[in-house]
């Protein structure tokens, strides 16, 4: 690995719990409890998701999730960045490892709080807000629960019953045990072996002043703007692999968040997001985004 990709990579640990939008709750359950011989369904066990929101569909696609842990114990979570403006063109991943009894605790903790039930979270009255979704593989079954403004949402509310604040604040504890418990662990940098670039067209006018001009990089990834991020969306996502990935993650290591790329003769708005595991291109974030 080259250096200026290491120091893409090598930052300490933060969670930005941003969580997506909706409305109330929703819980899917799917799958069948496995045979003898039979292995559960593959993918995180745990994964706790940010979708919707009031922002681009650029950020929505490119938003990392709280938190995902593995089978094996092994956990991600976002990494820490700079406190400067603008921030590092890659959206930079912690990773770790958890013991298999202390995963054992949170799935049965989040279970215990309603996912793969029918808890009633209520409607919270919050423009805008964000929902948490958490999946839950258990026995080979997927679990996924959504509560709308979870993390917004002020206790007490006259529009929510006793009731439906007390399924709401503990689902919250769960979540917030699982964060806690992937924080403490996920203390290495995530090596990815495929990046996404969520793009987007330059944004028109003069460049920050605070910031000045940024010298435009030729992009080394696939051709942008790659799948469109959404009908009647400009800009798209492509994902790059292999020596492609290790190229776009050298070059991001001199670039930032503000940094033009070029492609195909044009400029584009790029934001850099590793694939973790479960992702497989770039459906797995749009789709995850709406």
């Amino acid at each position: 690995m080259g250096t200026r990709r290491t120091r893409a990579l090598t930052t300490s640990l933060l969670v930005t719990a941003a969580l997506a939008a909706g409305c109330g709750s929703t819980t899917t359950t799917s799958g069948a409890s496995p045979g003898a011989g039979e292995e559960p369904a593959p993918g995180p066990v745990l994964r706790v998701d940010a979708t919707g929101g009031f922002t681009s569909p650029q950020e929505l696609a490119a938003r990392l999730p709280l938190l995902v842990v593995e089978a094996d114990g092994t956990a991600h979570t976002s990494a820490a960045v700079p406190a400067v403006y603008p921030g590092p063109a890659l959206r930079p991943v912690a990773t770790g490892t958890l013991p298999a009894e202390q995963v054992d605790r949170l799935v049965q903790a989040l279970l215990d709080a309603g996912v793969g039930g029918d808890p009633d979270l209520g409607e919270p009255p919050v423009a805008d807000a964000t929902t948490t979704r958490v999946t839950l593989r258990h026995e080979g079954r997927e679990h996924v629960l959504e509560a709308y403004a979870l993390a917004e949402a002020v206790a007490p509310d006259p529009a929510l019953t006793a009731e439906q604040q007390d399924a709401r604040a503990r689902l919250a504890a769960a979540v917030e045990e699982a964060a806690a418990a992937v924080q403490g662990a996920a203390t290495s940098p995530y090596e990815p072996a495929a990046v996404a670039a969520l793009v987007a067209p330059v944004p028109p006018g003069p460049a920050d002043p605070a910031v000045g001009a940024r010298t435009p990089v030729p992009w080394p990834g696939p051709a942008l703007p790659g799948e469109p991020l959404g009908e009647g969306v400009e800009g798209g996502c492509v994902v790059a692999r292999g020596a492609q990935a290790d190229a776009v993650l050298d070059a991001a290591a001199d670039a930032d968040a503000l940094t033009p790329w070029t492609s195909g003769g044009a400029e584009w708005s790029v934001v850099l997001r590793p694939l973790l595991p479960g992702e497989e291109g770039c459906a797995d974030l749009t789709g995850r985004a709406r």
